[in-house]
């Protein structure tokens, strides 16, 4: 009887995802409630074929090193930047990531997190909670409008694009800047206008970023960029934290260059700048841009279906690399 392959998963996936993927392979699972310990990790991996992971583990030379027969990387997530993709390739190791999946969850986050900043709910939400109010007063909490307003998206990709859809029922004028531009039917249907990265930065009312985490892009919101906004704008990130200077953003708020932001992803994630702690203008979460039950349990489903067409000799669905002849 031939064996099975072997895989490690890194967090327990949904009960119907870890059934699938046990019909291919002998998985082992880290069950503790935090996350697996970096030196634990490279021990559980030097005799498995497959790494199943998420974005908070470093895939690099090291590990690599620890898990010779690795052949599959397979992260729960959008986002690669936590995997070195060409010390992957150089290995022959294939990594995979689950893209289109959650692209309308983390829009209604970006949205959600643009409504609650605009709206001060956050501030509104604890001041209920304290016992303090004392009923409705004329000027309390007043806020910003959203409707009618424009929205700026920089990054016009899967996510950007719905973001742009939502902004439709908002009765937004939308304005994008991205690498590449949108196809003529994409921008009628979205009624999105194409323009410069100053043009979107000066124009806006609300800046939301939706580009992948690169070398260009690290710190692309920064002090510089923040002075080109509006002072009533807001900014919203949910891409990756180091897309913004956080020390800048602060510098920003505390000199009302902006009017607030809200933030789902940090520089130096899951530690929040101290200054973005302190201040009632900024919404903060934890990092939860496509946390519900349907779009988590897809995406784990995504990573185990790509490792289950790699151990049936197939191509991965979404095969970020190919190993080196």
């Amino acid at each position: 009887m031939v064996s099975k392959p072997k895989a490690f998963v890194t967090k327990p996936l949904f009960p119907s995802v870890c059934a699938l993927l046990e019909q291919h392979v002998d998985a082992e699972y880290w069950t503790e409630p935090d996350r697996i310990p970096r030196a634990e990790l490279l021990c559980r991996i030097a005799d498995k074929d497959a790494l199943l992971c998420l974005p908070t583990d470093k895939i690099d030379d090291e590990l690599l090193d620890a898990g010779p027969k690795l052949h599959l990387v397979a992260t729960v997530s959008v986002g690669y930047d936590h995997v070195n993709l060409d010390a992957c390739t150089k290995r022959g190791v294939i990594v995979t990531n689950t893209p289109g999946v959650l692209t309308d969850t983390t829009a209604d986050l970006a949205f959600a997190l643009l409504m609650a900043v605009a709206r001060r709910l956050v501030e509104g939400d604890a001041w209920t909670r304290s016992g303090t109010w004392n009923g409705l007063a004329f000027d309390t909490f007043l806020g910003a409008d959203v409707w009618g307003k424009t929205l700026g998206i920089i990054g016009f990709g899967r996510i950007g694009q719905e973001m742009a859809r939502r902004a439709i029922g908002f009765k937004m004028r939308v304005l994008y800047s991205s690498r590449n531009r949108a196809p003529d039917a994409v921008e009628s249907e979205l009624r999105a206008e194409f323009a410069t990265m100053d043009t979107v930065l000066r124009e806006s009312d609300f800046v939301s970023l939706h580009v992948p985490l690169l070398p260009a892009t690290r710190h692309l919101i920064s002090a510089e960029n923040l002075a080109k906004m509006k002072p009533a704008a807001f900014l919203i990130n949910t891409t990756r934290g180091p897309v913004v200077d956080e020390a800048a953003l602060v510098h920003a708020l505390e000199t009302a260059t902006i009017a607030g932001a809200g933030l789902d992803v940090y520089e130096q994630e899951p530690k929040v700048h101290p200054g973005l702690l302190a201040r009632k203008d900024v919404v903060l979460a934890p990092h939860i841009g496509s946390a519900t039950v349907e779009t988590r349990t897809a995406m784990a489903r995504v990573a185990v279906e790509n490792a289950v067409a790699f151990f049936a000799g197939k191509k991965p669905p979404n095969a970020l690399n190919a190993p080196k002849a």
